[in-house]
């Protein structure tokens, strides 16, 4: 059975964030005011995620994520933000947390953004041992505009880079979470050209919709299903690297928001972006806007486990 550990010094929001999780999850779930109660809790109770608020009294979910870093490196957490926390909410995602939910959208958004972050982070443990062995492995992926295509490439990408021992748990997570965001990104934005407006109108019919969903009927128009996404990716010990280019018309690269401004986060076509230009250490667009490469260094620690 799932566990999930909450976080929060409003008992109202940490009861909301149990009943959201228990209609999704057969799971128990646990409770703290702020995080020191949470790292006390831990010495009785090991969950399977986290979800805590940003400013607390005690101890504040950033510190929080910091500890369990170094105490529970296994442990994922997501961050439940505020208006106006954007630079807390930014240094804790740095910090290790794997994402983060603005509070007012906890009813739409933190279900599946839990949902997510469980399958990376089960993807993670799984098959350690696998690539042991490898100093550098190289893939190149044209993929069609599938959506189901996505998870799997992202799965192999984290199992590989485990099984090479690159970087901590919270860093390969992390790494997962923003090539799945370039990778939707190119599928919707770039080849589909469904602006995040569109998005939102068609969540819910991705697939199995009684009538064809508009991702659906691009997915079988022309130009739209002429395109193809183009993945390569470059895995070292010290290095990871992907480029990943769609075959759409691009965006203006100047647009792209700040993830550091008040709002930021809270705007749904900034999320993604926001999450791949925190999680790697480089993110360029090319000239036209449809392709990016990311890169991600590995962090050297200390004997503590600390940065």
């Amino acid at each position: 059975m799932t566990m999930f550990l909450i976080v929060d010094d409003s008992a109202v929001d940490r009861r909301l964030v149990g009943e959201l999780l228990r209609k999704r999850y057969d799971c128990a779930i646990e409770y703290a005011a702020d995080g020191a109660e949470a790292l006390a809790r831990l010495g009785t109770i090991k969950p399977d995620l986290v979800v805590t608020d940003l400013s607390m009294p005690m101890q504040s979910g950033l510190e929080l994520v910091r500890e369990l870093r170094v105490r529970a490196p296994n442990i994922p957490v997501i961050l439940m933000t505020a208006y106006g926390s954007e630079s807390l909410a930014l240094e804790a995602l740095e910090q290790g947390a794997a994402s983060y939910v603005p509070k007012s959208q906890l009813v739409s958004k933190l279900p599946d953004t839990v949902e997510d972050v469980l399958t990376r982070a089960e993807a993670d443990r799984k098959h350690r041992e696998l690539m042991r062995c490898a100093r550098r492995t190289e893939f190149s992926f044209v993929l069609e505009n599938e959506p189901t295509l996505i998870d799997p490439l992202v799965n192999l990408v984290q199992e590989t880079i485990s099984g090479m021992g690159f970087g901590d748990f919270y860093s390969r997570l992390q790494v997962a979470m923003a090539l799945k965001q370039a990778l939707l990104n190119a599928l919707f934005h770039g080849n589909l050209e469904i602006s995040q407006e569109q998005m939102q109108e068609v969540s819910d019919m991705l697939i199995g919709a009684d009538e064809p969903s508009l991702v659906e009927r691009r997915r079988a128009e022309s130009p739209y299903s002429e395109r193809r996404i183009h993945a390569d990716v470059s895995l070292l010990p010290d290095e990871l690297r992907f480029v990943i280019r769609d075959e759409g018309k691009g965006f203006d690269t100047s647009a792209i928001p700040d993830p550091s401004k008040p709002g930021t986060l809270a705007q749904e076509g900034g999320r993604g972006l926001s999450l791949m230009r925190t999680f790697m250490d480089e993110v360029k667009f090319n000239e036209s806007g449809n392709e990016v490469t990311m890169v991600k260094h590995r962090i050297k620690r200390g004997p503590d486990g600390r940065l």
